[in-house]
């Protein structure tokens, strides 16, 4: 199996691909006895990638300092994501709290003459990630919304700790929503989106947005979201170590962002722990079975309903934190595909009942 034809890969996708594509008994027997916790099953294919994670892993050596876990992830984003076809993107800066604040634009050359726009915030645990190692999901949340998606290099830890990526995002946000003539998009119709700190960093903009009396996003897409900086969920425990993202990883992450503990208590670290969450925009939470954020994800989805907000849930049970951005799995496009079209169908809900 090749490189999907709507896409350009990196040169090692396709042996990758082909290797966790191989029929369902080899696949089983390379990949090893089952994983079930939870009542849910590990799929095979992500199972045979993790074990080669880490093995890759122990080769890496040290990943304590940022700027190596940086390259890192650069080097596995480009192996795990391709890039959608028929996609412009243009890079370019805006004004940010701290100076000018660099993103990239994206337009499906089939997208409307004025769509709506999604202003989509990376992961990487606040430290890692950047405008290339989310290229993939971008282009393919552009093409499949028909959306101008404005990703946000919003600033890191530990050179910027916390609050500095939230103030980035907020202000990414509400210069797009005041310049609808510059992204060439429908005014008014700013969603916001993000995975794994990125989709805290989305919850937390719908807050203060709401907070400073506006204006508000139409819509939120929360990707396997970090809401709670406690770490004190059943999955948390259940999936502290084995499947992509550790517990070992999210307190490293946490004290490069937020050092002192006190603060982790701040809705805009944790936007679970906010007072109130009535007000907010739609949501769609989408979360993994096997991610040790799995209960925090779906625990604000809760919150927001309870709260009276339109909130949708899914969780993606065979499946690790990260799959949003393993296009190399079997299935791997057509979920991330599935995603970016339930946030599509999320945002034109919204402004339909808007319209109404």
């Amino acid at each position: 199996m090749g490189v999907p034809r709507a896409f350009h890969a990196h040169p090692g996708f396709a042996a990758l691909h082909a290797l966790l594509s191989v029929p369902e008994p080899t696949l089983r027997r390379m990949a090893g006895p089952p994983v079930v916790i939870d009542g849910r099953q590990l799929d095979p294919a992500t199972q045979l990638l993790l074990a080669g994670a880490e093995r890759a892993k122990m080769r890496l050596g040290d990943r304590t300092v940022p700027s190596r876990r940086r390259a890192i992830m650069r080097r596995a984003s480009a192996l795990a994501m391709p890039r959608a076809k028929g996609v412009h993107a243009v890079d370019r800066t805006i004004p940010g709290p701290a100076g000018p604040l660099p993103v990239r634009v994206y337009r499906s050359l089939a997208a409307p003459a004025e769509p709506p726009a999604i202003v989509y915030f990376h992961g990487g645990g606040w430290v890692v990630g950047d405008l290339d190692t989310h290229d993939g999901s971008c282009r393919l949340l552009a093409r499949e919304t028909g959306a101008v998606v404005m990703a946000v290099d919003y600033r890191l830890a530990p050179e910027h700790p916390f609050p500095a990526a939230v103030d980035d995002a907020l202000a990414a946000f509400r210069w797009a929503a005041a310049n609808p003539r510059e992204l060439a998009c429908r005014p008014g119709a700013v969603a916001v989106m993000g995975d794994s700190a990125g989709g805290t960093l989305a919850a937390v903009v719908c807050q203060q947005a709401r907070d400073l009396g506006g204006p508000m996003p139409v819509a939120q897409g929360l990707v396997y979201p970090g809401t709670d900086l406690r770490m004190m969920t059943r999955s948390m425990d259940a999936y502290a170590e084995g499947f992509y993202l550790t517990r070992e990883d999210i307190v490293w992450f946490q004290d490069q962002y937020v050092p002192d503990p006190a603060t982790r208590l701040d809705p805009r670290a944790s936007p679970l722990l906010a007072e109130d969450l009535a007000g907010l925009p739609p949501a769609h939470v989408w979360t993994a079975g096997f991610d040790p954020l799995r209960d925090e994800g779906r625990a604000y989805a809760d919150r927001l309903a309870a709260s009276g907000v339109q909130a949708r849930y899914r969780c993606f049970d065979d499946q690790v934190h990260g799959f949003f951005g393993m296009g190399v799995l079997p299935d791997g496009l057509g979920m991330a595909a599935s995603v970016c079209r339930e946030m599509g169908e999320l945002i034109d809900e919204a402004l339909a009942g808007a319209v109404g």
